[in-house]
Order: structure tokens, then C-alpha cells, then sequence
């Protein structure tokens, strides 16, 4: 034990000297070694001081309260909830033929008795900034209230005390260009409010909000937009609770409140939960207290583990060369150990603890740097993540296990280089000559094993499992078996030296004869080249297929602006659009609303009803067409049966692009049938005499036809596939002429409308009919359904706002002029949705570039490596070659070659290995899709646009390929030889 510990102090002793004298190539290892340890530690660092403690979030989200209530907006009736109050359910089972209940409650009631309450509003306000105008949300909270404490932090001046006074973010502040001491105002609002303080949300440090009193704005606003039939704040509120007694809101207490059709977040409850057997939630079918997420969790290590694995391979293969010239440079003292009684393992132990110094130096170093810029860039990191540390959660367990693998990995890159020069004699040591090793007969036979086991599995999963984890697994053993063999290969480069000119072929032959400092610099390019590839291929081959299935949302080139939830700020949009772009044709476009002008095209709000078309029952769809049973119509057909009904006409569906944002109707003009590029003379004369234009034939009734049900509309579940194919009508014919029916459905209708719809009845409301011409066929209205003229719409009774307008233009608007008119359309505060057709956009060609530069700088630096080594090793070689006349610029381009070679195997080697598991997973995904769309034709979904045919392909990134291929060796062999210096050192013979 004595002898064992002296002769490894001695050998540290020694590994630090050498570490200290050679410190260029100790601070490339150390690098390399630290670089992933300051990473993973600051990581770690970010993740765990991020990650709240619930007593901390509660402290966020509750201040000093006890608990907060929440109306769920379900009328009131009872309920029953999960302890963290985010599940719930009313206690009573609503069947499919019964509404949902809705409706506000009234919180107040719920409180439970000797309780304190401050009420907490939030809504949201268009107002005035010194851009313009900005939707923002408003809380309507008394901050200063000691129960608050917490949920806003304030950072200057102080919170509102007055009606008349409001705070903000600084989010708020710093994109309105407002500031502490500035005016307010609230658009449609004549009341000026001081902003006296600036606060931020530790949750969300992005947050634009604005706090005032209760009462103060969001009020007195909704009665003035509400007088002016504009969308109101859409305000909710929620109370802060504090009950007496030091127990808190307990479990017993959240039940009995949720009695009265109200949700509770108690801390007592939240930090102390139930039993499962006394929560009535988990008790229904379908709810449990957690899920098991044993399978994600293993499959998250797994892949953890995998990368761990192969960034430590990396290092590796890159270190394992540099500890080699190490080594190499030190024989002669290695020789002396020997020659001074000295054996194998004196020697392996001098060389392993050059990684092992290295290591604890680079583990030290790298979470000391971790641990220190966490903490300097702590402010940077928190408006990064958008929220708050909770705490500064150094955690030394985990800390010191990320720090040993760097002192792992610098063991595990010095074992090689160590055994090799354990093997060496004293003699050769000493006098500077190298030995001749005989090849690793074992290694290349487990390396082919590994690579056809590792292929074998890939093939599996690509074949038959749909697991993408088996086929990463498997291209992950082949790559190693690929690494295992490159000393092999490499010998199999060696043939094609006779080919080869004076200096390359010199390159080659040095690169072959030493295979035991090629060999890991070839397969640390390999590995980095095969992960590129592999990533470059897949990302490649999922832009074809994304090209493949995109569908433009409007012509090329083409500009619709439009607003479906307000009409206040159309004519202004309209106006910007038209100034900042290069239109040519303006289509103006407005929408239909039943009740309040100030109703959103998405249905839904007070005194908002909806509208929708009335399709004859022969032009239903058989598989969506429901009856009074209420059950799924497509389980009344087979299969087979399904799959033939989805080619029925009847049940095609073509609603995708910017035109079914408004609705089902846009009233408009001819204009609109231009920037379309719709082309049908018989489209532009029917609206110039009054008439719609239809695009759905289903909702055409042509004029003469029956208007009834018809036949074969599969209603009663009698009809199969084959008669209601049989007995459906045919289709209207292009360019027919005929008449849609359109239903309005007041706000009190509503919900009998939907009862009505389920069963299969007639839904309540006034039909309007309204006469209509069939475009031809083949014409892509980007979503439209119809157009209706202003005439017809007036004719008919609708009611109608400004919706937005369609552009063409005279050439694609540009990224600036976007900007622009994105920045004017901001300052509106409005909702509006800005679409210009640019056609398909490839989003992982930054991707690809990235991936090069990578693995062209990881390829160099390993060539780099290796070609140190070589030169170290071929000294010799380069005297001698010196001595018969060779002229200077032969130590330059041979030292270039041998960097040129070594990158060049690497990367063809790479190359090859890294197609593999991008094919695999490809493979996978095909299957899997193949499998989704037969279970889509399977059950009637065949007939929506979303539902293709599986275009999987596999394209070859041809340009990423030559880029690693040409540029990377070439590039790496020039610069190789311009940093070569042209003569070397004087050597003195070697006494013995």
C-alpha cells in the first residue's frame, strides 16, 4: 500500500511538471475537458433556481392570503375539485343531450363567514401610449393591501392609493415609451390617470399590465365601449381570502365552497393535501391524483444518458490524441523511469495521471466558472426565463457529479495513450525510435459485431416497431462499431496510396503505419461528421415533405388584413396597408353578425347570436349527419363502407386559407374574385347582378330542385354504403345557378339551437334565401365559401360590419415594409391578423448551415490533433527528407496532406455512418403515418383536406454533403500548412 501510494504521488508529481511545462497543449485539453462541465453546472444552477417550491409559487400567486377563489363560469352550480383547485367538475353528470352549464357566480356568497376578502379584477384595455395605442391587460388590485404581498413587486415609486392613479410593469413601460410621472388614458375613456410606480410580476417578467383600484378603469370603460356597441374588457374576478384561526382554508372549508359553484386555491390545502379517498374528483372514472409517467421518464434518461455518453466518446477522441503527442514528447523521460527500475504500470501511471490532473483541474475550473457566471448573469438569465429565481439553489451532490465526469473523461482519454507507451522499451524510449505494434485482432471483430447488431436494431425499429427511440439506439451501437473499426479502415485508406503524388502519398502511408494516433482523431471527425449528416439528412427530408404538403393561404404574392373580433379599426388598417405595400387591386370585405354590431366573428358574448348555412338534408354528409338518437352516424357504417363515403362529394371538405377567418359569408365584390384569381366570367357577372357566388356546391340548391331531404341521406341507420351511394344526388353542376339558404339565430336561441343540432332537429331562427351561382370547378378560393354583393346582403336583412380587405400587388412586399406596417398596425392596439404569401419558407436551412460550420470546426480541430502528433512522430522523417535535397515547402505541404488525410477519412467515414439513422427514423414516421391515415380512412375522416396520403421521402443534403466532403478537408489541409513552419528545430544525436 506504502509503494502503491509513493509511486502514484510520484507520478502526479510528475504529470503536474509536464502539464505546467507544456501549457499550450494542457489548456487545449483543459478546454475541451471544461467547456461541457461549465455548461451542464450552469444548467443545473438555472434549472434548479428556477424551479419553485410550492411554498413559493403559493407566495406568488396568493400573497399573504390564504387562499384565492375563482368563478369557473359554470352558473353556479356545485362542484367538485382536485387540491390545487386546477381540476374540477360539477357534481352532477350532464348527458350529451343536456347543455353545459354556464354563467357567472356570484363569489361573494361563497366566502365563508368571519372571512377578509380583496378582490383581484383583470380585463384588458386598448390604451394610449406614445406609439399609439396598446391592448394591455389591467389588474385591478389594491396592491399596498398587506394580503397582496408578494404577487407584485414593486421596483419604484409606489403603488396606486387613488381612483385616479395607476402603476405598470416595466415591460409596460419600456414598450410604450412611457414612464414613471407620465399620463394615461384609456381609449373611448375620458379619464386621465398618473402613473405612480413601476412594479413587475415575478412569475412573468414580460408581462405588460397595468394596476389600478378596483373599480377605477375597467368599470367606467365597459359603460362607455358598451354605449358605443364596442367590445368590452371581458373583466374577471377573483377574491384574496384570509379566515380566521391559524389552520387556514381547510379541505373541509374548500368543499363546502365549492357547494356554491366556486373554486378554491388554498395554501393549507395545496401544501398539505388529502388522501385520495377524501377527494370526490378522483373517484369518477378517468381522474386520478398523477399519472404514471414512468415510460416518459425512462425514455428522458435514456436519451440523457445516450448523449451524455456520446459528448464523453467526443472528448474522448479529441483528448485522446493530444494526451498521445504528450506522451510522445515525453519517451525520453518515460525511458529514464524505466531505466531507473521503473516498470508498465509506473509508466501508465504517469500518463494516466496527466488526465487525471487535467480532469480535477477542469472539473474545479469549470464549476467554480459555472457556479460564477450563473450567479454574475443571474439578471440575464431571469429576463431570459421571464421569471424570478425563487432562491440561488446550489446543489453539491449533483454538482460533484457533473464535475467527476470531466475528471472520468480525462482517465478514460488517457488510457490509450498510456498503454501505448507502457509497451514501449527503455531502449527505443530512449533513443527516440518507434516500435512496430502488431493490429488489435479482437477490436475490429467486436466493432463489425456491433455495427451489424446495431444496424439490425435500427432496421427493427424502422420496420416493424414505432418507437424512434430503438432506431436512435441502434444507429448509436453502429456508430460505435464504426468507431471500433476505424483503426481497420483506416489501413483500408492505405491502397489507395499508389495513386497518389510525392507528398499526400508520404501523408497517407504515416497516417496507416500509425494507426494508434490516426485512428482517434479520424473517429472523433466520424462521430461529429455522423451526427451532422444524420441531423442534416432528417431535417433535409422534412423540409421536402413540408414543401410537399404546404397549401398557400392566399395567391402568391397576395395581402389580406383582417379583423374578426372588432370593426373599429378596419378603415384605418385598410388605409395603412394600402400605403406601406405595393398593392395593386383593394378588395374591401365585411362580415355578418346577428345582434350587437360589436360581436366577434367567433360567435360567443352577451346578445350575440350566430348565423349558419342550410344545406339540403340530400347534400349532407352521411357521416356527419346526426338523428335523434345522438349517436356517432359513422359507427352505423363499416369500414369499407366509410372509405367509399368519404370520395362522396357531399363530404369533401376545401375550407383551408385566410378566407374562412371572417365566416362563412364575406360580402364583397367582383374585386375580391380578382386578388383571388378566380376565373369565371358567369363569378363577376352574378354579383354584378345581385347574386352570390358559391364555392361550396353543398350549399347551393340549384334552381327546379327539391329542397327536401332527398334520398340516401343515411338518416334512421338503415342505409348502408352502397344504397346511399346508390340514391345520393348528384352534385350541382358548375356554373348552375340556384339559391343558399342562410339561418339566424338570435342569442336566446342559441343554446336551443345547439340542443337542436345534436338530435338532429331543426334548429330554431328566420331562414333567409338568397340567390347564388356555382363557380366552376378546379378554382382554389383559399377558404372562402361565398361571397355575397352588398346589394344581396342588404336585401337579405344582414347585418353587416367591416371585416378587412384583400390586396394583390405589384410585386412581394418586402421583410422592411412588413415591419413597418406591423408597427403601424401595433399602434391601433387592434386584434387584426396581417397574411402576405410568400409561398413555402424552408426553416431548417439556418439549421443545416449551423450543422456544417460545426462539424467542419470539431473536423479541423481533430485533423489539427492528429497532425501535431504526426509531426512530433515524423520528425525524423522530415530530416531525412531534408538531407537528400527536398525543398522547404515539402515540411509545409506534407504537413498539410496529413492533416487533409485524417479529416478526409473522417468525414467520408461520417458520412456514411450518419444516413443511417436518419433513413431509419424517416422509415418510422412513414410507417406511423401510413398507419394514421388507413385509421383515418378506417373511420370516415377521409374526406377533410388535413387527411393525405403519406409523403414521407429521404433527401440527401447534396450541398451540406460537399460542403464536408470538399471544403472541410481542403480547408483544413491549407490551413495545416500555412501554420507549419517551414524549417525545424536542430536535432542532437541521442547517446546511450
Amino acid at each position: 500500500m506504502k509503494n502503491w501510494y509513493h509511486s502514484w504521488r510520484a507520478a502526479i508529481r510528475i504529470a503536474r511538471r509536464d502539464a505546467w511545462r507544456f501549457k499550450g497543449r494542457s489548456f487545449l485539453v483543459l478546454a475541451m475537458l471544461a467547456l461541457p462541465i461549465v455548461g451542464v453546472s450552469a444548467a443545473d444552477l438555472t434549472q434548479r433556481s428556477s424551479e419553485l417550491s410550492p411554498a413559493q409559487q403559493l407566495d406568488r400567486d396568493l400573497g399573504k392570503a390564504d387562499a384565492v377563489i375563482n368563478d369557473p363560469g359554470l352558473g353556479g352550480v356545485a362542484l367538485m375539485q382536485n387540491p390545487k383547485g386546477d381540476n374540477y367538475q360539477p357534481v352532477k353528470e350532464y348527458g350529451d343531450s343536456e347543455p353545459w352549464p354556464e354563467g357567472k357566480t356570484d363569489i361573494t356568497a361563497a366566502l365563508p363567514a368571519g372571512a377578509k376578502s380583496l378582490v383581484d379584477t383583470v380585463g384588458m384595455a386598448k390604451l394610449k401610449t406614445a406609439h399609439g395605442l396598446r391592448n394591455t391587460s389591467v389588474r385591478e388590485l389594491k396592491a399596498a393591501d398587506p394580503m397582496a404581498e408578494g404577487i407584485m413587486v414593486l421596483d419604484r415609486g409606489r403603488f396606486p392609493e387613488k381612483p385616479g392613479e395607476v402603476a405598470a410593469t416595466n415591460a409596460f413601460l419600456e414598450s410604450s415609451g412611457l414612464y414613471v410621472g407620465s399620463k394615461l388614458t384609456a381609449r373611448g375613456l375620458d379619464t386621465t390617470y398618473r402613473i405612480v410606480g413601476a412594479y413587475e410580476l415575478p412569475d412573468d417578467l414580460k408581462e405588460a399590465q397595468v394596476n389600478a383600484l378596483p373599480g377605477a378603469l375597467l368599470a367606467p370603460l365597459d359603460k362607455v365601449l358598451a354605449a358605443a356597441e364596442l367590445p368590452g374588457t371581458d373583466a374577471s374576478d377573483s377574491y384574496l381570502a384570509t379566515v380566521p384561526g391559524g389552520a387556514g382554508f381547510t379541505w373541509n372549508m374548500v368543499k363546502e365552497t365549492n357547494t356554491k359553484g366556486v373554486t378554491v386555491t388554498s395554501r393549507a390545502v395545496t401544501l398539505n393535501p388529502p388522501p385520495d379517498s377524501d377527494v370526490a374528483l378522483y373517484q369518477k372514472d378517468g381522474w386520478s391524483s398523477h399519472g404514471d409517467n414512468s415510460s416518459g421518464n425512462a425514455t428522458e434518461l435514456a436519451i440523457l444518458s445516450t448523449v451524455v455518453g456520446l459528448v464523453m466518446l467526443e472528448i474522448c477522441l479529441l483528448a485522446g490524441p493530444a494526451f498521445a503527442v504528450g506522451a510522445r514528447r515525453s519517451r525520453r523521460q518515460l525511458g529514464l523511469v524505466g531505466a531507473n527500475g521503473g516498470d508498465r504500470h509506473h509508466i501508465r501511471a504517469i500518463v494516466l495521471s496527466g488526465g487525471l490532473v487535467i480532469g480535477v483541474v477542469a472539473a474545479v475550473v469549470g464549476t467554480a466558472l459555472g457556479i460564477g457566471l450563473t450567479f454574475a448573469l443571474r439578471p440575464v438569465l431571469e429576463g431570459v426565463l421571464g421569471q424570478r429565481f425563487g432562491s440561488f439553489d446550489v446543489r453539491p451532490l449533483e454538482l460533484l457529479g457533473i464535475a467527476l465526469l470531466a475528471v472520468v473523461t480525462g482517465l478514460l482519454a488517457a488510457i490509450v495513450p498510456a498503454v501505448t507507451a507502457s509497451r514501449q522499451t527503455v531502449v527505443a524510449s530512449l533513443t527516440g525510435r518507434r516500435g512496430i505494434r502488431k493490429a488489435n485482432r479482437v477490436l475490429p471483430i467486436v466493432g463489425l459485431t456491433a455495427v451489424v447488431l446495431g444496424a439490425g436494431i435500427a432496421l427493427y425499429g424502422s420496420a416493424v416497431s414505432d418507437k424512434p427511440i430503438i432506431v436512435g439506439g441502434g444507429s448509436a451501437l453502429a456508430e460505435l462499431g464504426v468507431v471500433a473499426l476505424t483503426p481497420t479502415l483506416v489501413g483500408l485508406f492505405g491502397r489507395i496510396g499508389r495513386w497518389l503524388p510525392l507528398s499526400p502519398r508520404l501523408a497517407l502511408r504515416d497516417a496507416v503505419r500509425n494507426r494508434g494516433r490516426t485512428a482517434p482523431a479520424v473517429a472523433a471527425v466520424l462521430a461529429a461528421v455522423a451526427g451532422t449528416v444524420a441531423v442534416a439528412t432528417y431535417s433535409a427530408s422534412s423540409d421536402a415533405q413540408s414543401e410537399a404538403r404546404y397549401e398557400p393561404r392566399l395567391p402568391h404574392g397576395a395581402v389580406a388584413i383582417l379583423s374578426p373580433e372588432s370593426a373599429v379599426d378596419v378603415p384605418s388598417m385598410r388605409d395603412d396597408t394600402q400605403k406601406l405595400l405595393p398593392t395593386d387591386v383593394r378588395a374591401d370585405v365585411d362580415r355578418v353578425v346577428v345582434g350587437k354590431k360589436s360581436c366577434s366573428a367567433y360567435g360567443g358574448g352577451d346578445d350575440c347570436g350566430r348565423y349558419e348555412i342550410v344545406r339540403p338534408k340530400a347534400y349532407e354528409c352521411p357521416l356527419w349527419l346526426y338523428d335523434a338518437s345522438g349517436e356517432d352516424p359513422a359507427e352505423k357504417y363499416s369500414k369499407a363502407e366509410r372509405r367509399e363515403l368519404a370520395k362522396d362529394w357531399r363530404c369533401l371538405q376545401n375550407d383551408y386559407g385566410v378566407g374562412s377567418e371572417g365566416g362563412e359569408i364575406l360580402i364583397g365584390d367582383d374585386r375580391l374574385l380578382k386578388v383571388l384569381k378566380i376565373d369565371d366570367p358567369g363569378a363577376s357577372e352574378a354579383l354584378a347582378n345581385g347574386r352570390a357566388v358559391s364555392f361550396v356546391k353543398q350549399n347551393i340548391v340549384p334552381d327546379g330542385a327539391d329542397k327536401g331531404t332527398g334520398k340516401g341521406t343515411g338518416k334512421g341507420g338503415a342505409t348502408t354504403a352502397a344504397t346511399t351511394a346508390a340514391n345520393s344526388v348528384a352534385a350541382p353542376k358548375d356554373g348552375t345557378n340556384g339559391t343558399i339558404g342562410v339561418r339566424l339565430i338570435s342569442a336566446e336561441d342559441v343554446d336551443e339551437a345547439d340542443a337542436a343540432g345534436m338530435k338532429g332537429e331543426e334548429p330554431p331562427g328566420t331562414v333567409k334565401s338568397i340567390p347564388a351561382h356555382q363557380v366552376a370547378g378546379g378554382q382554389n378560393a383559399y377558404g372562402v365559401t361565398m361571397i355575397v354583393p352588398p346589394k344581396a346582403a342588404e336585401k337579405a336583412g344582414f347585418t353587416t360590419v367591416p371585416l378587412g380587405s384583400f390586396f394583390s400587388t405589384e410585386r412581394q412586399p418586402s421583410d422592411a415594409q412588413e415591419q413597418r406596417l406591423n408597427g403601424e398596425l401595433a399602434k391601433t392596439g387592434s386584434d387584426s391578423t396581417l397574411t402576405i404569401e410568400k409561398g413555402f419558407t424552408p426553416e431548417n436551412s439556418g439549421t443545416l448551415l449551423a450543422l456544417a460550420v460545426f462539424a467542419g470546426l470539431v473536423t479541423i480541430g481533430a485533423a489539427g490533433i492528429a497532425t501535431g502528433l504526426a509531426q512530433a512522430d515524423a520528425e525524423p522523417d522530415l530530416k531525412t527528407l531534408a538531407a537528400v535535397g527536398a525543398p522547404t515547402r515539402v515540411r509545409k505541404a506534407l504537413s498539410g496532406f496529413q492533416c487533409g488525410v485524417v479529416a478526409a477519412m473522417g468525414v467520408v467515414l461520417g458520412s456514411a455512418s450518419g444516413i443511417l439513422p436518419a433513413i431509419g427514423l424517416r422509415f418510422t414516421e412513414r410507417r406511423a403515418e401510413e398507419q394514421m391515415y388507413a385509421q383515418a380512412l378506417d373511420e370516415g375522416w377521409g374526406a377533410w383536406q388535413d387527411v393525405t396520403a403519406p409523403f414521407v421521402p429521404v433527401v440527401i443534403p447534396w450541398a451540406t454533403l460537399g460542403m464536408l466532403l470538399v471544403v472541410v478537408p481542403l480547408g483544413a489541409a491549407l490551413l495545416a500548412a500555412l501554420v507549419t513552419r517551414s524549417r525545424g528545430a536542430l536535432a542532437r544525436r541521442a547517446v546511450i
